[in-house]
């Protein structure tokens, strides 16, 4: 084993005695019959685990204790005591001890004491090292934009992030309100706790309610068992409640009261839980045009949009393109084993002249597309969706579609789910995966759209 531990005893025959039993099991082990040693090679050495008297004449092992987690926290230590001064090792073990044990000493309960100690040690170093690649991922340099637009979203972001205010992220489908939203949460304070999402539009009415709040067993029929809502799931951490104009008015009110007096209840309860969750809310809606047509609530909308980040379209900040598809092209080669070096001019010529109505999210899938067909090393037009590398006639795209806000967005959403149906060959499944969303996501568009 490459585990080292440090046996620190003052009468030799016990030294002597654990130190071999160590070795035996394979442990790399350091010996010193005086603290003020130990301290020295501890200092020298990459300890992992201090296995300490608590009663010695130089000093005692809680002053040992101190002095080594001043200076290094990462060592643990375990302390040996007689019978008589269990007391004082518990006293030890407030004090940053892992554990401690008994003399005369079991060497059994010594070696599993020691192994789960080092699984303890290995689970915490794996945990820091999930942290900080979820933080690279999803932190801002996890972000691919190089246009002044993003530039403006992402300093917004960068500012807000450290805070508990309340975030809204709105732009049309497929912009990277998720992604943004993961970089607020793993850029700031509550990184090391839960980033849960909820998406209203995926779920109906009836269930909504229960999925933010859980519910008590027997609250409703099907309710066999008590279940914990995402506010519960996200405690101390953040909520990404994606596409919230889609929340009904009735729950809009119970949504208010929570962030107004940070606490909720189950379904089917009356008992009062906290919720210490940071929100952030996203919508491809207009909210304000909901406001003045009586379908979202004015007063939830301020508590919501404290600090708010527009998400430009894709088509407006096109310098982005081909960032992006380097960055997928790079990502689906490797997923796939293929050796894909780069994209021809004609094709980056045709992605920079479409119009994009799925933003991001349609760039992302048309590229992992592409990847998979291709029979070369170089992405060509012909490894393009027909959509792509066939551009609408001059004046009849998307575009130039007339209408509000929230039309347009919804024509663009109907154009992208119809070109993915087409490139499936009407396909459902494979058509939602290529939008990125789930088959139940795309069957509610469907419906919602009146498509067939």
């Amino acid at each position: 084993m490459d585990n080292t531990i440090l046996v620190v005893e003052d009468e030799s025959v016990q030294l002597e005695s654990i130190a071999g039993f160590l070795s035996k099991q394979g442990y790399r082990v350091l010996k010193s019959s005086r603290p003020q040693r130990a301290l020295e090679i501890a200092g020298e050495e990459a300890v992992d685990i201090v296995l300490s008297d608590f009663r010695m004449p130089e000093m005692s092992g809680v002053e040992l204790l101190s002095a080594l987690k001043h200076r290094n926290p990462g060592i643990e230590v375990i302390i040996m005591t007689a019978f008589g001064s269990v007391e004082s090792a518990i006293e030890a073990m407030k004090l940053g001890a892992v554990d401690y044990i008994t003399k005369p000493v079991d060497l059994h309960q010594l070696q599993i004491m020691i192994r789960n100690t080092l699984e303890r040690k290995q689970l915490i170093s794996e945990n820091r090292l999930l942290r900080t690649q979820l933080s690279e991922r999803f932190g801002f340099q996890g972000i691919v934009s190089q246009s002044s637009a993003m530039d403006q979203v992402l300093n917004i972001a960068g500012r807000v992030a450290s805070s508990n205010a309340a975030v809204l992220i709105t732009g049309e489908t497929g912009t990277g309100k998720e992604l943004v939203a993961k970089a607020v949460h793993f850029s700031g304070s509550r990184r090391d706790k839960p980033f849960i999402v909820v998406n209203c539009a995926a779920l109906p009415e009836t269930l909504l309610e229960s999925e933010l709040f859980g519910h008590e067993k027997g609250a409703f029929t099907g309710a066999d068992r008590m279940r914990r809502g995402r506010f519960e799931l996200a405690q101390g951490g953040t909520l990404f409640i994606d596409e919230v104009g889609e929340i009904p008015l009735s729950l809009q009110v119970k949504l208010l009261r929570v962030l107004q007096e940070k606490t909720f209840e189950r379904v089917g309860s009356s008992t009062p839980l906290e919720a210490d969750v940071r929100i952030v809310a996203a919508t491809n809606r207009d909210l304000e045009s909901m406001i003045r047509q009586g379908s979202f609530r004015a007063d939830l909308y301020y508590r919501l949009n404290v600090v708010s980040i527009r998400i430009p379209p894709l088509r407006g900040r096109r310098e982005d393109i081909p960032p992006l598809v380097d960055a997928f092209l790079q990502r689906f080669s490797k997923e796939n084993g293929k050796q894909i070096t780069g994209i021809s001019r004609e094709a980056m010529d045709a992605l920079m002249k479409y119009s994009w109505p799925g933003n991001v999210r349609e760039l992302e899938n048309i590229v992992q597309q592409s990847v998979v067909l291709s029979r070369s090393s170089t992405i060509t037009r012909d490894d393009l969706p027909i959509r792509v590398s066939e551009p609408h006639p001059e004046g009849s795209g998307p575009e130039v579609m007339q209408g509000s806000f929230t039309e347009k967005v919804e024509a663009f959403e109907q154009a992208m789910i119809l070109g993915a149906l087409k490139d499936a060959g009407n396909i459902q499944t494979r058509a939602a995966e290529m939008l990125g969303i789930s088959e139940r996501h795309l069957r509610y568009k469907l419906k919602k759209y009146g498509m067939k």
